[in-house]
C-alpha cells in the first residue's frame, strides 16, 4: 500500500535545513504549494548567476520525458548541483519512463517535476518508484471551511494578527486560491498603519471593498442566533448587488454550517476544543455552533438541510419557477425560521 505524502510545510522545512533530494513529484489541485516548493528549492540550490547556466525549465507539452532525462544527465556548468524542472508534467505521454531514471539518478541534478490538477495512480509502478526514490507531494485542494483557519495561520506567521470575523470576510470574498487569498492579504498588511499589526473588518472593508454588514458570515450569524430582522435586511441588500452576492455562494456556505451543526447534535463532548477538532473549524468559531444547536434542534437541522438542497437545485435552473435569487433567498429564510 502506497504511504501517505509528506506534507508541504515538511518538504520546505527540510529543504531549508539544507537536505534536498534528488527527485520532487510534485502533484495534485492546489498549485500555492507546488509553486511555492519549486521555487523555494531553485532558489535554494542556485543564485541568480547561476540560474543563467545550471537551471533548465521545460514544458511537458514540448517534451518527452526521455529529452527530461536526457536534460538531468547532464552536468552542471558553473553551480555545484544543476536543476532541472518540469512544467505542466501531466502532458507528457510517457511519463512512466521517469521510472528508469528513478532507479539512478544523477547525483549533480535536482529534477522537479510538476504535475498540476490531478495526480499519479497510486497502484503504478511509478508512484511506488517516486516514494522509495524521491519526494513525492499530494496537494490537495482546502475544504470551504478550512479556509479561514488557514487564513489566520498565514497572517500569524506574517507577524500579525485577525479576528475571526475578518478571516471569515476573506474567505467568503476570495474563495479557495490560496495564491488570490495570499496577494489580498499581503496588500492588506502592507496598509494596516504604522505601529498597528491587526486586520480588522474595517480595514478590509475600506481596502478590499468587502461589506463588513452585508456579506454570507454576516447572515450566517444571524441565522445561527435567529436574528431574523438583521437576516432579512442583508437578504434585501443581496437581492440588489445579486452579482455580487450570487445564491449558489449562500446556499454553499449555509449548507457546510448545517451539515456540521448535524454532526454537532450527534456529539457526546461538546466542549469548545473538542467542537474544534471534530469538525475542523477554528477554535473561536465552535462557539457559534452552541449557540445554533439552541435554536435548531436535530430535527429542524436536519429539514434546513434538505430545503437547503432543494433551494440549491432549483438556484441552478431545476424547477425554478422562473424566480430570481431575491425571491428565492427571501423564500429560504423563511423556511429556515419557520
Amino acid at each position: 500500500m502506497a504511504k501517505q505524502s509528506i506534507s508541504p510545510q515538511t518538504i520546505l522545512t527540510t529543504i531549508n535545513n539544507g537536505v534536498i533530494k534528488p527527485i520532487y513529484f510534485l502533484m495534485g489541485e492546489e498549485s500555492y504549494y507546488i509553486d511555492l516548493i519549486t521555487n523555494t528549492l531553485i532558489g535554494k540550490i542556485l543564485d541568480e548567476t547561476q540560474k543563467d547556466f545550471d537551471l533548465s525549465e521545460v514544458y511537458g507539452k514540448d517534451v518527452t520525458m526521455n529529452e527530461v532525462i536526457m536534460l538531468a544527465r547532464q552536468y552542471p556548468m558553473i553551480a555545484s548541483r544543476k536543476v532541472v524542472c518540469v512544467k505542466e508534467a501531466q502532458d507528457i505521454k510517457d511519463i512512466d519512463h521517469l521510472s528508469s531514471y528513478i532507479q539512478k539518478p544523477m547525483p549533480t541534478t535536482i529534477l522537479i517535476v510538476n504535475y498540476k490538477n490531478g495526480t499519479l495512480d497510486k497502484r503504478k509502478k511509478l508512484y511506488t518508484d517516486l516514494e522509495a526514490g524521491g519526494v513525492v507531494l499530494e496537494s490537495k485542494k482546502l475544504y470551504d471551511n478550512e479556509i479561514p483557519g488557514w487564513i489566520e495561520q498565514y497572517v500569524t506567521g506574517r507577524g500579525f494578527s485577525i479576528d475571526h470575523k475578518s478571516s471569515n470576510l476573506l474567505a467568503d470574498f476570495i474563495g479557495s486560491d490560496l495564491s488570490r487569498i495570499i496577494g489580498e492579504t499581503d496588500k492588506l498588511m502592507l496598509t494596516i498603519p504604522a505601529g498597528e499589526k491587526r486586520i480588522t473588518p474595517e480595514l478590509i472593508e475600506r481596502n478590499i471593498g468587502i461589506s463588513k454588514e452585508y456579506n454570507d458570515f454576516e447572515l450566517l450569524n444571524a441565522i445561527a442566533r435567529k436574528d431574523i430582522l438583521k437576516a432579512n435586511r442583508i437578504s434585501q441588500n443581496f437581492s440588489m448587488n445579486p452579482k455580487k452576492n450570487p445564491l449558489t455562494k449562500s446556499i454553499a456556505v449555509l449548507s457546510n454550517f448545517f451539515i456540521n451543526l448535524m454532526y454537532y447534535h450527534y456529539l457526546t463532548d461538546k466542549t469548545q476544543a473538542k467542537v474544534a477538532a471534530e469538525l475542523g473549524v477554528p477554535y473561536g468559531i465552535a462557539k457559534e455552533y452552541e449557540l445554533a444547536a439552541r435554536n435548531y434542534n436535530g430535527f429542524k437541522t436536519m429539514q434546513i438541510i434538505r430545503t437547503l438542497r432543494t433551494f440549491d437545485a432549483m438556484s441552478k435552473g431545476v424547477d425554478s419557477r422562473g424566480a430570481g435569487d431575491g425571491e428565492f433567498l427571501k423564500e429560504l429564510l423563511f423556511r429556515i425560521f419557520h
